[in-house]
Parts: structure tokens; sequence; C-alpha cells
């Protein structure tokens, strides 16, 4: 076979082979695009949003009882986002970027969030509603920096609890669910 022949066999083979995969390649690349969820040593998703179980949780500067102490949160049900794991311990990140290392027997899977704290002190108020719908009644109407409880988040809206009223919020105004997460608590 010349050398012209076995090319033409080649590229004519390439073609064939483009044509059956493409109709593969055109599903793979309609469907939603495949997210990467990175897991921890523990084998739970990092980041991942946790609360805190006490009312006086130390945050230390690394990551053993050993490291000095560089805050002290003083509120039970703190939404805090868990970036890192080395052993039992956890460097976790606040609402307002602050970083430190605490022990998982402080922190909960129980998911908590924080109203808009980027609109603290700015005089603004978010709308608690009856349902996930822009257009619904007022429930309550809510401070940035109101700490609730996540009942479901369904990727744009969550349901949550504050003080006793429980109603739907726009999942862009919470410190506590990634943008498009679902939570089921």
């Amino acid at each position: 076979m010349s050398g012209f022949a076995s090319l033409r066999l080649a590229f004519s083979a390439a073609i064939l082979g483009a044509l059956l995969c493409a109709p593969q390649a055109l599903a793979q690349s309609a469907a939603a695009p495949a997210q990467t969820i990175t897991l921890g040593p523990s084998g739970l998703p990092l980041p991942r949003f946790v609360s805190l179980k006490p009312a006086r949780v130390n945050s230390r500067v690394g990551p053993g009882a050993n490291y000095s102490v560089n805050w002290m949160y003083l509120k039970a049900g703190l939404p805090m986002e868990v970036i890192q794991e080395f052993d039992t311990w956890r460097r976790v990140r606040d609402a307002d970027g602050s970083e430190g290392w605490i022990n998982q027997s402080l922190l909960s899977g129980r998911r908590t969030a924080i109203v808009a704290p980027w609109q603290r002190g700015k005089g603004g108020r978010i709308n608690l509603l009856d349902e996930p719908d822009k257009d619904a009644g007022v429930v309550a109407i809510i401070e940035p920096g109101v700490i609730g409880s996540i009942k479901k988040c369904d990727g744009q809206w969550c349901e949550m609890t504050f003080d006793g009223h429980t109603g739907w919020m726009a999942q862009s105004q919470v410190w506590g669910a990634y943008p498009g997460e679902k939570v089921k608590n």
C-alpha cells in the first residue's frame, strides 16, 4: 500500500470516528457542567458550611490546643465555612472573612445563615416571605446580620426560621449557603 493510500485510510478512519463520537460529545456538552467536589480527609466536602455548637468557642492560629487563641466566638449557631481539615481540627472562615482553627467537636452540621452581613450598619432590611416568590406576602422584616436556621434551600430560595418566624428568603441574601446549593436540614 502506498503512503498516500495509508494516509487516506487514516484520514477516513479519523472522520468516521469523529462522526460516531459526535452525538455523544454533543449530548455531554448540552448537559449541565459537572461540578468537581473536593473531599477532605474526613470524607466530607471542602469547602462546606457548619455552625458553632456552644456559645463560647476559641479560634486558634493553628490546628491544636497548644496554638494561641486568636479569636473567641460568643454565639452558638454562628455559621462557619470549613475550608481545611487537619486531624480533628477544622480551619474555618466566618462571615467577616476571619480565619482560624476550631476543634471538630465544637462544630455542628446544623445549617444556619447570616442575613446579608455585607449590608450590616447600612440601614437596609430584608423581607422574609411566605413563599419562594419575590411578590409573596411578607412574614417578617429581618435586619442584616441576624442569624437564622436554614430548613431548606432549592438553589434560589432558602426556607429559614428567625425567632419563631418561618419564611423564604432569596439565597443570594444569606451567608451560609452557596449560590445554587440545595440544602435539606
